[in-house]
């Protein structure tokens, strides 16, 4: 009997596990292209022009673009090492992280139906106010020396990666070659998207392994840990104490609850159903960006001294947005006051996930092609005898 209990919490963890991975699947393709995408069009001198700062110009459109881009936390920490990589400054390319998973269409739609329109509400506000604090103290984390250790670092994985032949196969040659190239002309170049999907791929195999872990250890998490033992950790009737306190302990639980991006709402609408605060389950959600697995991706790619800096500063952000949200939503008298139950959906539907899971997943076979193929569409074509060329002459 006792085995049998183990091995029906196993089976029911890994199910828990795999449909969170399905919930996110789409857009952790969609960042991960993206993220190819940057690497293989966009000029180092032209992103520098463009995100190359932290000025209001360069942080509008980084939060446009991560709002329009995938709502996967893996996938938007890839794209951001990415744009940092290719000379954009690392507090915008934070910026778009944090946009690209929390001010996405996609997540809203979630709050809205597991939470209540309140939530969702709160995540727009509340995101907004998280990109204002980091763009004004990003200065004061990041000092010049360290973001240039970071860069640095990257550069020498990247090396590292093509001297062992483990990157993609793009040599700095060919690295140079597309700079030089012009946008329309790298658009119609299949040696260019073959590249692309080759630094999609090396992404996907750098992290394979935190995004399994995630998966895994977030489904047992949510299926064998119950709701009141993390609501333990919340004090309550304490007035604003009770605010401060749970907006602090809320990221705390994201971190060691594993679950990233949609996948922490049904967490968080379990937290709310336990009596957790509204600030405090709004920092929950926020918190997505500093999971375990993520924090072990930020040390991969910036270092451990700068990934302890990122989560001090990231922790402050989202604890200090859900304070700032709960007050102005008690102040409108906009917080619930019903408290819902936990909503997990782990059986296939004919829904728009399932849709988009099956187009990207074609997309993204389209893409293992060209990187399986990527010396020979990067070849130069034989052009052949010219057909105006005369013939040569006889003997």
């Amino acid at each position: 009997m006792l085995l049998a209990s183990v091995l029906g919490d196993v089976g029911r963890s890994l199910r828990e596990g795999f449909f969170m991975f399905w919930e996110t699947l789409w857009p952790l393709i969609l960042g991960f292209s993206l993220s190819g995408a940057v690497q293989a069009f966009v000029s180092r001198s032209g992103l520098q022009r463009v995100l190359g700062d932290h000025r209001p110009a360069a942080v509008a459109k980084a939060s446009g673009l991560g709002m329009a881009s995938s709502s996967c936390s893996y996938a938007a920490t890839a794209m951001a090492k990415s744009l940092f990589q290719k000379g954009a400054d690392l507090t915008t390319a934070l910026i778009f992280m944090f946009a690209s998973t929390n001010l996405v269409l996609e997540l809203g739609i979630v709050l809205i139906v597991l939470l209540g329109w309140q939530f969702a509400a709160a995540e727009f506000v509340g995101g907004p106010i998280m990109i204002v604090l980091l763009a004004l103290t990003g200065s004061v984390v990041l000092g010049g020396r360290r973001l240039a250790r970071a860069r640095r670092r990257l550069e020498e994985q990247a090396a590292a990666a093509h001297d062992h032949g483990a990157m993609t196969g793009v040599s700095e040659e060919r690295q140079a070659e597309l700079e030089r190239e012009a946008w329309r002309t790298k658009l119609r170049s299949r040696a260019a998207w073959s590249d692309a999907a080759s630094y999609t791929m090396a992404d996907v195999k750098m992290l394979r392994r935190e995004l399994l872990l995630g998966y895994v250890i977030a489904g047992f998490l949510a299926i064998l840990v119950p709701t009141h033992v993390w609501s333990a950790v919340f004090i309550h009737g304490h007035g604003v104490w009770t605010s401060i306190e749970n907006v602090i302990v809320g990221p705390f639980i994201a971190i060691i609850s594993f679950v990233c991006s949609i996948g922490n709402v049904p967490l968080a609408a379990a937290l709310w159903h336990g009596g957790i605060s509204f600030g405090g389950v709004v920092a929950f959600i926020f918190a997505d960006l500093i999971t375990f697995p993520l924090l072990l991706i930020y040390r991969k790619y910036y270092g451990g001294w700068l990934t302890l800096r990122l989560l001090v500063w990231f922790w402050a952000v989202m604890a200090v947005a859900g304070l700032l949200v709960q007050a102005l939503f008690s102040s409108l008298g906009l917080v619930p006051n019903t408290r819902g139950r936990r909503i997990v959906d782990t059986a296939f539907h004919w829904n728009y996930t399932t849709f988009l899971n099956l187009a990207f997943l074609v997309g993204f076979a389209a893409l293992y092609w060209l990187y399986r193929n990527r010396a020979r569409l990067a070849a130069p074509a034989d052009p052949g005898p010219s057909p105006r060329a005369s013939p040569p002459p006889g003997p």
